[in-house]
């Protein structure tokens, strides 16, 4: 009997550590580049990075920036976004470096190259 229950519990061990997946994220400070030749734009890219994340959901008429439909080039332009200077961006830091990791690193990507490339609402 013990020998059986071995058996089992080494085929039930095995069967488990074989059937976990893990998804390939990039090592922890590897760089994604978005390709210079692609259009990286506000309404296309960056409004359903905030939607889709539900930023908006806090980030509304009572905390800043107001994140909601149709308002939010006008809550991130100037305040929180310098044009071409995504490390000097108030929103890019506190996304990037202050921990805030709701967003995925591609998502972040796209927004420091909208910033970088002058944050324009298009």
């Amino acid at each position: 009997m013990k020998k059986l229950f071995k058996i089992v519990l080494a085929c039930g061990l095995t069967l488990i550590c074989f059937s976990c997946y893990y998804n390939e994220f990039p090592e922890e400070g590897e760089e994604i580049i978005i390709d210079p030749t692609e259009d990286v734009s506000f309404a296309s890219d960056i409004i359903p990075i905030f939607s889709s994340d539900n930023c908006a959901q806090c980030h509304n008429a009572t905390l800043d920036p107001d994140l909601r439909a149709g308002n939010e080039y006008g809550s991130l332009v100037p305040e929180y976004v310098t044009a071409n200077n995504a490390n000097g961006s108030k929103l890019y830091t506190k996304l990037a470096v202050d921990g805030h990791r709701d967003l995925d690193d591609t998502s972040l990507a796209l927004i420091k190259e909208w910033i970088n490339r002058g944050a324009e609402n298009n």
